[in-house]
């Protein structure tokens, strides 16, 4: 049995600054809602240390293995509980620059496994975290955009610069 949830959000910041913010796993606990610890070597094979909330629900602590690191692009690893086939999940982090400019961001996961039938609820509360954590990316790749954009020269008619 399998199951996928896919979640995807505009973001007004280019790959680089949402990938920043994706990857200081520091500071997940001051602005994401649903991931609220993350901690490992973010390399191809590193293990982490991930403690998820979805909301209305229990948070757990999972220790899936990093798949794919491409930086800018993409994150992904895998978890699973307790042995391989009974509730598999590939969770992956996607940027794709947008041709005006910004990034469309998607957090996925795929599950699988014999147990995926019976975890409707978990499946429906992780696609509400995923919203959540989005939402909370897109406001503060956002606004650290914002703020390290210098203010625009122009010049008036006098020949003076404004700022």
């Amino acid at each position: 049995m399998t199951s996928d949830l896919v979640k995807t959000v505009d973001i007004d910041a280019p790959p680089a600054a949402v990938w920043a913010v994706l990857t200081d796993t520091a500071a997940y606990s001051e602005w994401n809602p649903f991931i609220r610890e993350l901690s490992g070597e973010l390399a191809a094979g590193g293990r982490l240390r991930v403690r998820i909330g979805p909301p209305g629900r229990r948070a757990v602590t999972l220790r899936p293995k990093i798949v794919r690191i491409d930086a800018e692009q993409e994150l992904s690893w895998l978890g699973r509980l307790f042995v391989p086939g009974l509730f598999d999940g590939q969770h992956s982090f996607e940027l794709e620059p947008r041709p005006g400019g910004g990034t469309r961001f998607t957090q996925s996961e795929h599950f699988s496994g014999v147990l995926v039938p019976l975890m409707g609820r978990l499946l429906s509360a992780t696609g509400r975290g995923f919203e959540a954590m989005n939402g909370a990316l897109r406001d503060r790749a956002e606004a650290r955009q914002q703020t390290s954009t210098p203010p625009e020269v122009t010049e008036t008619t006098a020949g003076s610069l404004e700022a």
